[in-house]
């Protein structure tokens, strides 16, 4: 294991004297240090202010708004303020806030997600994702976010669970410090972390089976047979409705997530907002070596067109996330639906 610390790793990324590096550097810095203290406010649980219950308002999203949610918002806000950061988009927000139109990037925050585990005691965390400014902040501060997601400079997340940890990328792998209370920083635990290309392990919400089109239907039926289906090996099922939690898992043991849409109202495009959540969760796992797509086109090569827009969601192990793709493709093609494909098929994987 290396002893890097993250002050150490993000001071190696700017020492090629570029000032978007710099910029980059400074603030991943002011994130980390916000999120240790976001971690002290979570500890506490129901005995914390912040733990208030619901503030009887709701996100730009409709989703009803914990004050932990307001509280971390604010936090981060405040962090972007002391950084070279334009602009601030959340998912908390309705539109994103000027900071210093000067400044060269642009923040994209989910302060708190998951949210709806707090009271259940169940990991939660803060994703973003840093993109370079893009027209004039002042006058279209829309633009920077409606990149398409190849364009990050960095993104990651801080995950609030048994350990303080930040899985972050900078475009040249995956990494994952975890904080230590003995040195008080951050300290490298994995470096460029690889996710296998096999999984043995999806996630996904089966309560809603009734509700998904035939391609995801077929695809855990398949799962479910284990051994003596057509996959001809075993699968565990997970869902732990934490997307910062199902991600680190997948980069820990691989696996595949699955939150496609379906037809129940509102969730025709599922439920993970492009900009906030699947952009910076793809750029992570792509740079693992994983697959992320919307079921059917890899989402880094998807062009945001508003703040909020939601978009279905596969990531993970690479093969199995282009077989989930197959599926969708061609349902009817798959597994023991069609000789060709039963027993020693072509999509054998």
């Amino acid at each position: 294991m290396t002893t890097a610390t993250l002050d150490a790793f993000l001071g190696s990324y700017a020492e090629c004297g570029d000032p978007l590096r710099a910029s980059v550097s400074a603030l991943l810095r002011q994130l980390a240090l916000t999120a240790v203290k976001i971690r002290s406010i979570v500890n506490q649980g129901a005995l914390g202010k912040a733990f208030s219950g619901g503030t009887g308002n709701r996100n730009a999203d409709g989703d009803p708004q914990k004050a932990l949610d307001v509280f971390a918002d604010d936090m981060f806000l405040e962090a972007a303020r002391q950084s070279p950061v334009a602009l601030y988009g959340s998912e908390e927000l309705t539109y994103p806030a000027v900071l210093n139109p000067r400044a060269p990037l642009a923040l994209a925050i989910d302060p708190l997600d998951g949210s709806s585990n707090i009271d259940t005691n169940v990991s939660i965390g803060t994703i973003f994702s840093v993109l370079p400014v893009a027209g004039d902040p002042s006058s279209e501060p829309g633009a920077s976010f409606f990149q398409k997601g190849d364009c990050q400079l960095a993104a990651g997340f801080f995950i609030y669970g048994p350990q303080l940890a930040l899985v972050v990328t900078l475009g040249s792998g995956t990494h994952v410090f975890v904080f230590s209370s003995r040195l008080g920083t951050f300290v490298q635990a994995y470096e460029s972390i690889v996710i296998a290309s096999q999984a043995h392990e999806f996630a996904i919400n089966t309560a809603n089976y009734r509700h998904w089109d035939e391609a995801v239907q077929l695809y855990v039926d398949d799962c479910l047979k284990g051994s003596e289906g057509p996959r001809e090996r075993d699968f565990n099922m997970r869902w732990i409705a934490s997307l910062v939690a199902e991600t680190y898992r997948i980069l820990m043991r691989s696996g595949v997530f699955l939150y496609p849409g379906d037809k129940r109202k509102g969730y025709g495009e599922g439920r993970i907002r492009l900009i906030y959540e699947a952009n910076p969760i793809a750029f992570l796992i792509e740079q693992a070596g994983g697959g992320a797509t919307d079921t059917a086109n890899r989402i880094l090569d998807l062009v945001p067109h508003t703040m909020h827009q939601r978009v279905p969601f596969v990531f993970g192990s690479a093969r199995e996330v282009a077989r989930i793709g197959r599926y969708h493709a061609e349902p009817s093609n798959i597994g023991e639906r069609a000789p060709l494909f039963s027993n020693r098929g072509l999509f054998r994987a």
